[in-house]
């Protein structure tokens, strides 16, 4: 069988896995109103993701190196049927919680295999190659999924049922049939079904990153819809998620051409950047400076940081490459979850934008911190070269 067929419909099962986790964003505020909760409670269930995610990628990230990749990936796919249809079955807060912690699970199971499958499928030396693959599916899914559905509210009307939700109904079963289907090419050994994740050495500066990125893309995703529905803007809520992300997935091809460590410094600039524009779109009601903003982060999160992350960890961990990733997802969600709770709750306190100004503050000072700490870590050239000559 040609590379094309496998990469291609494993790429697309990706794309699916993570197109069901955002799928429901849009109606956040509907969910929130059927159980008449505030900014707390629909960032604990924007977060509640995270939740099912981090015990996966904590004790699971190895699974797929003990039974094979193929079946966390079907396994993944039906997790995000399930969870969508609960939301339409029982439409409500707690059922958002419970879906949020399936598509967790779900993403944990198919990044941590998809990943070394993918890699698996290229070889070795083309591990980049596979890196640029992997998040661009799953970014584009990530921000297609709020989109999709943002595109048929506008279309249908007011719904607990878009179109969005058929459409994965209908294909993620049939993707899972196929994924059972695909080549075996990994080995499996005989590890232990509980494997914690590796975190290789001299990558802690690329998790942090991740971690300093995915947090600004939570607050775009969980508490920006937020204010724009109180803003009487919420109908744009699935476009800024989808730049959220898919700006992100632009940058890709000239993150590839940078070194990983040139690509890491530059998405250190553009997160406080883009948080920064976007937070003046927010103050003023300006919605071009909140879109713009929005793009800006995403090159950060989903561009530059997140394929150098990735393919760092894949080129230091050739023998662990699951659990590598998985260390590398602990990173990025813990910065995904804990901030944007804090913020929900500030948010309930003190209004959503001195939350989003808090979190501003706080994120600049931290990017600082890491920049500085990363930059007295690295040795100068000329500096080894006179250590080596002294000894």
């Amino acid at each position: 069988m040609s590379k094309l067929i496998p990469v291609s419909l494993l790429a697309l099962g990706l794309f699916t896995v993570t197109f069901a986790v955002n799928l429901q964003a849009p109606l956040y505020d509907a969910y929130a109103a059927e159980s008449d909760v505030g900014a707390t409670e629909v960032t604990v269930a924007f977060a509640a993701y995270v939740g099912g995610l981090m015990p996966t990628l904590l004790l699971l990230g190895g699974l797929s190196d003990r039974i094979g990749r193929r079946v966390p990936i079907a396994l993944a796919l039906i997790l995000g049927v399930m969870a969508t249809a609960l939301l339409v079955l029982a439409p409500s807060w707690t059922s958002l919680v419970i879906a949020r912690l399936l598509l967790g699970i779900g993403t944990g199971l198919a990044t941590t295999a998809g990943t070394a499958y993918m890699t698996e499928i290229f070889g070795v030396d083309r591990a980049k190659n596979a890196a640029l693959i992997v998040t661009s599916a799953t970014s584009l899914g990530f921000g297609g999924g709020a989109l999709a559905t943002g595109i048929s509210l506008g279309v249908q009307g007011p719904t607990l049922l878009p179109a969005s939700y058929i459409a994965l109904f209908l294909v993620a079963p049939v993707l899972a049939v196929i994924a059972l289907g695909l080549p075996r090419i990994d080995k499996p050994k005989p590890v232990s079904l509980l494997r914690l994740p590796v975190f290789p050495a001299c990558t802690w500066m690329f998790g942090a990153a991740m971690a300093l990125a995915w947090s600004t893309t939570g607050m775009t995703i969980a508490v920006v819809p937020l204010e724009l529905a109180a803003n009487d803007l919420g109908g744009w809520t699935g476009l800024v998620i989808f730049l959220a992300i898919f700006v992100g997935f632009l940058c890709q091809p000239i993150a590839r051409r940078m070194t990983n460590d040139r690509a890491l410094a530059l998405g250190f600039v553009l997160i406080p950047l883009g948080f920064l524009v976007l937070l003046v779109g927010v103050w003023l009601k300006v919605l071009a400076f909140v879109l713009v903003g929005t793009c800006i982060t995403s090159a950060a999160s989903y561009g530059f940081t997140y394929l150098a992350s990735l393919a760092e960890v894949s080129l230091r961990a050739p023998d662990d490459r699951a659990r590598a990733t998985a260390g590398l997802f602990v990173y990025a969600y813990f910065g995904f979850s804990l901030p944007v709770i804090a913020s929900g709750a500030l948010a309930d306190m003190f209004g959503l934008l001195s939350a989003m100004l808090m979190f501003a503050a706080v994120q600049i000072t931290v990017t600082a911190i890491i920049v500085m700490t990363w930059k007295r870590a690295a040795v100068p050239p000329v500096a080894a070269l006179d250590a080596g000559i002294g000894t």
